[in-house]
């Protein structure tokens, strides 16, 4: 596939996406970033210490062009002023991977998202980035081929993985944003197959029936449990939901992720430390971290600041986007709202999603929300969270997303 077009003028989003060819977003990099959180979580820092540390001798790891003066080496992850940032992306390359044989030229960060946890461990915010999305984008050198791109002033969002490695992702992302993010991930989809299948599948909600013949999903309206092939192909589903658009796929990813999250830190299954095992395992083996997330310091340091988070203090977002008037195809930033939105994580603030939030491809279920949960162990109890409206900041109406917290429907189509 040609490099997105360089554009006129210096400016960097709803897009038709369902006119575009047939491509793959490989989402697991949430699921499997969130599980491993949520697994040590879970299982009690001691327990979960000695099984990261069994796993994670072999991970393999990459180099971030901020390592030398970033905090991520010098401070403790639970105690960074600000709260911590976390970019995680995941790769369109099907490379090693069970369907390699539909492999696209180079690799693209299909699926990003900008996880910012609070300072005081109250709210996870995690943003997702539209892959069409047209932005400035800082000179980056792919790492292993050499080659040197320079910058441009309008560029599309998902080349830059492709540009300059996981590195170019969260220079893209920080010069979006204005935030500093010491941290990063990325993850190949195989992992959501084996994630799903030792969780015992996650229960999702779809209010009409889903008929994708691209990725071979075929879901009747109602409830199911997805495990292995299917949850996969709920991830990867455009063409499935909503109008057909990524932005529509986004909004359905955040239903499976809720429900996701909602099943980790409360479903007392999960106490089996076998299962447990099995689910860090297998989102570990699939993911490459950044030199300052790798160890299993922060990753357990990390996992503690999440414990005894409310699931209603988790949000799910999308970065705000309009139409692009120079391409149907493309989105654009909203200026206004994104500015907000970067403020309020620049700023470390409390914010809520408004209650008619939910993306273009999701809905409410029409029942009460699920439970404010939050991990527990056997050996500690989490201690009573936040709600969402004490002390929070409303975001714009016009920026969609939910809690995981909130039981919401695929639209389906």
């Amino acid at each position: 596939m040609p490099d997105a077009p360089q554009r006129r003028g210096g400016r960097p989003g709803i897009a038709r996406h369902g006119r575009l060819p047939r491509r793959r977003a490989w989402t697991t990099l949430l699921v499997g970033f969130a599980t491993v959180m949520a697994v040590v979580a879970v299982s009690g820092v001691s327990v979960g210490a000695v099984a990261l540390q069994s796993i994670t001798g072999g991970i393999n790891t990459v180099k971030l062009s901020t390592d030398d003066t970033s905090t991520a080496n010098k401070t403790d992850i639970t105690a960074m002023k600000g709260g911590a940032n976390i970019l995680l992306a995941g790769s369109d390359t099907r490379i090693d991977q069970f369907d390699a044989n539909e492999d696209v030229e180079g690799a693209r960060n299909d699926v990003t998202i900008l996880v910012h946890i609070s300072a005081d461990h109250t709210q996870l915010t995690a943003v997702s980035f539209p892959r069409d999305l047209i932005v400035p984008m800082p000179a980056c050198t792919n790492p292993e081929t050499g080659t040197s791109y320079p910058s441009s002033t309008a560029a599309q969002f998902n080349t830059a993985l492709g540009n300059g490695g996981l590195s170019c992702v969260v220079d893209t992302v920080e010069n979006l944003t204005g935030l500093s993010i010491p941290y990063a991930g990325m993850i190949t989809f195989d992992g959501v197959i084996e994630m799903s299948n030792a969780v015992g599948g996650v229960d999702v909600c779809v209010a009409n029936q889903i008929d994708d013949a691209f990725t071979g999903l075929h879901l009747t309206a109602g409830n199911h449990s997805l495990q292995g092939d299917d949850a996969l192909k709920f991830l990867r589903t455009r063409h499935g939901v909503g109008d057909g658009s990524d932005l529509a796929r986004i909004s359905s990813q955040q239903v499976f992720l809720s429900a996701l999250l909602r099943k980790v830190t409360s479903d007392g299954t999960l106490s089996n430390p076998l299962t447990l095992y099995k689910l860090a395992r297998a989102a570990i083996s699939n993911m490459t971290l950044s030199d300052g997330l790798a160890s299993t310091t922060t990753l357990v340091g990390l996992a503690t600041t999440l414990r005894g988070m409310s699931t209603s203090n988790m949000l799910f977002v999308q970065y705000p986007v309009v139409d692009d008037p120079d391409d149907p195809a493309r989105v654009i930033v909203a200026q206004s709202d994104a500015h907000t939105l970067n403020v309020a994580l620049q700023n470390d603030t409390k914010t809520s999603l408004s209650d008619s939030s939910t993306g273009r491809a999701s809905e409410s279920d029409g029942t009460a929300t699920g439970a404010a949960s939050a991990p527990t162990s056997d050996a500690t109890t989490a201690a009573p969270s936040a709600t969402p409206s004490e002390a929070s900041t409303p975001l714009p109406s016009s920026i969609s997303g939910q809690s995981a917290a909130e039981q919401t429907c695929s639209v389906g189509n």
